[in-house]
């Protein structure tokens, strides 16, 4: 893995933000203006949930890094200015959660994100 051919953006760089004990490095791989939505058992795809920009996002990943739980990139696939990866997320319960994003790059940033998420009930 590594950059991606005529893109800026690293899959490492995501994989070790994605596992690691904060969000600051994955916040560093989004631009200042990103768009997230987010579908889950609460926020269904007529009302998704948005995130717009890096404050918001950083406010979403400090509460998800704040928890109890590991997380895995287990696949991610980049193709120019588009890139999809699954997340795989435990918490010290047992409870899982597995995450899917589609996201388009600019220069090298993720600009926007979709995130399909379920968990264990």
């Amino acid at each position: 893995m590594g950059t991606a051919t005529g893109s800026a953006f690293d899959i490492e760089t995501l994989r070790r933000g994605i596992e690691g004990n904060t969000g600051n490095t994955l916040l560093s791989l989004y631009a200042d203006n990103a768009e997230i939505r987010i579908i889950d058992r609460n926020t269904q795809p007529s009302h998704p949930k948005i995130l717009r920009g890096r404050p918001e996002i950083a406010a979403m990943l400090d509460d998800v890094y704040s928890r109890d739980m590991t997380h895995k990139l287990d696949q991610c696939i980049v193709q120019g200015d588009r890139a999809a990866y699954s997340e795989s997320c435990e918490y010290a319960d047992g409870v899982r959660v597995l995450a899917e994003s589609m996201i388009t790059l600019r220069d090298g940033k993720i600009a926007e994100q979709i995130m399909i998420q379920a968990w264990d009930e």
